[in-house]
């Protein structure tokens, strides 16, 4: 069975106990846990894991530094440990990175739940990140196609048309993507 696997960064020994078993009665495995900032970066980086659950206050540096350096990279979601007294969970969420807010004292029930939501919610991140890549990369393309297109009509007299299936059949007779020709087209129609 496929185990999700967690890092968890945690200075209060027995919290963090509480918190591995936990996870391993509920089916996750921890592959790391620390009780500082710089250390936790470290396992992160060494151990990619899919979560990291992480004291808000944690020692050796803020929490939100580290979540945040993190999220950057796009490692993992994290999951704060934060006393609900204390701080504003509505403003943790907000913070990039954070996917989840587990409450101080631990609720066991809140657990899992707060897990699942992160990793689904991380991975719909992921997702939206990657196509909103590729949108911008068609738009580039795009504009080159047309930029080339209006060269060939204002240099070389040609309709759209025409423009557009001369940069296509050159595209096809050399077996290269369209952007590609039409950069070509515009370095050379611009000298």
């Amino acid at each position: 069975m496929y185990r999700t696997r967690i890092v968890v960064a945690e200075s209060d020994r027995d919290f963090r106990s509480r918190l591995k078993e936990i996870l391993r009665h509920a089916g996750y495995m921890v592959i790391g846990e620390t009780q500082d900032g710089r250390s936790l970066l470290q396992i992160v980086f060494q151990t990619t894991p899919e979560l990291v659950i992480l004291e808000y206050r944690l020692p050796g540096s803020e929490g939100m530094d580290v979540a945040g350096i993190i999220e950057e990279h796009h490692v993992a979601p994290v999951v704060l440990t934060a006393d609900i007294h204390q701080q504003n969970v509505a403003e943790l969420v907000r913070s990039p990175g954070i996917y989840g807010v587990l409450p101080r004292p631990l609720q066991e029930e809140m657990v899992v739940p707060t897990i699942e939501m992160a990793l689904a919610s991380f991975e719909r991140t992921i997702r939206l990140e990657k196509e909103i890549r590729g949108l911008r990369r068609a738009l580039e393309e795009r504009k080159l196609t047309e930029r080339a297109k209006g060269l060939l009509m204002e240099r070389k007299g040609m309709t759209e048309r025409q423009a557009y299936k001369y940069l296509q059949k050159m595209s096809m007779n050399r077996c290269v993507p369209l952007a590609r020709v039409a950069r070509e087209v515009i370095m050379a129609l611009e000298k």
